[in-house]
């Protein structure tokens, strides 16, 4: 252990996405190479010495106790563990955190040493696995609102093979079988009797882990909530979404010592007329059983929204993927300056 080709693979997968800046420590792990990174693996991060790391994955990633931070992690995933290897900007990101993350390490911040935060999920707490629509991001959820983290891969590939990995490791667990179903009329099965309302798709491991994808009424609910935004111009049976994303909107500081941009996560959805920016609660979506209020703000929030016929041009950059696309709008204030223009206004 490990195989040639597995090595190849982990060394392939070390990349850290070019528009995200990350620590020395994190920069430091992405320059490791094979046999080097294993051994960083086991010296470093393993907690038991039989375990063997069979993926990894650069991702952003999001916390139930700290919805509004994002930060950037590298995902390793073993046959006992997932851990994230998190940069160490985000303890200070936040002074909530302080009981989440423990600053026992806080004399060393001056030295010459580069610190990370780990966060472990052991397998075995694992309970549930919510895949996002259109395999953007996927939750993974523990036995405590500490236990549950959101990946924002923005890449259906790396969602879609992470998800094969970790089912493939999990087949690996012995858990004692779960119970013979009790035998379910077809209403009980696939409905929910309280709300009439179908429930998302399911598939149980063998593990008893829990894989939840989204099913067709999460887009009806998401087109009848554009369609709303809106204020009623579109008549909602022709209203389709032809473009789920998760995006970045970059916003330019110009002026500073040198010119900066930040980049603030966003859900980019594109209908047939028009174009719209969400703001978009990747984690706390759909509520996990201990939660005993609904979470303090909606799923998807408008942050901006323009009609596809106000756009005069698109500039798109030259860099390689993630590709940086500019929309240029007809700044017109009223928009609807040409709806009322009727053969009236002519006289005879």
């Amino acid at each position: 252990y490990p195989s040639e080709f597995l090595m190849q693979k982990i060394t392939e997968d070390n990349q850290i996405p070019v528009h995200l800046h990350v620590s020395v420590s994190l920069q430091y792990v992405a320059g490791l190479k094979g046999r080097a990174l294993v051994e960083f693996f086991h010296s470093n991060i393993a907690e038991v010495e039989n375990e063997e790391l069979r993926h990894l994955m650069w991702s952003s990633v999001l916390f139930y106790k700290t919805p509004n931070v994002e930060v950037m992690a590298c995902v390793l995933l073993s046959t006992k563990a997932i851990y994230f290897l998190l940069d160490d900007s985000f303890v200070h990101a936040d002074e909530h955190q302080s009981d989440f993350w423990n600053k026992e390490n806080s004399d060393c911040e001056n030295s010459s040493f580069h610190l990370s935060c780990c966060f472990v999920l052991k397998l075995n707490d694992l309970q549930s696995v919510n895949v996002g629509l259109f395999d953007q991001y996927f939750r993974i959820t523990g036995h405590s609102a500490d236990h549950i983290v959101t990946c924002l891969t923005r890449d259906s590939y790396n969602t879609h093979t992470f998800i094969q990995q970790l089912m493939a490791v999990l087949s690996l667990l012995a858990r004692t079988p779960s119970p013979e179903p009790v035998d379910k009329d077809f209403y009980s099965e696939f409905g929910s009797k309280t709300t009439g309302k179908m429930e998302n798709y399911e598939l149980i491991h063998s593990s008893r882990v829990k894989f939840i994808y989204p099913n067709e009424e999460e887009i009806g609910d998401l087109a009848f909530l554009v369609a709303e935004k809106m204020d009623g111009l579109t008549n909602l049976p022709s209203l389709n979404i032809l473009l789920y994303v998760l995006a970045f909107q970059v916003n330019h500081f110009e002026g500073s010592a040198q010119n900066t941009s930040s980049l603030q996560p966003k859900t980019l959805i594109l209908t047939s007329s028009d174009l719209f920016l969400f703001d978009e609660d990747y984690i706390s979506y759909p509520l996990p059983e201990f939660a005993k209020e609904p979470p303090k703000r909606d799923k998807y929030q408008l942050a901006d929204g323009r009609r596809i016929r106000d756009l005069d041009r698109v500039l798109m950059g030259y860099q390689t993927y993630p590709q940086a696309l500019t929309f240029v709008f007809d700044d017109v204030q009223n928009q609807d300056l040409m709806q009322n223009l009727t053969l009236d206004h002519f006289g005879e």
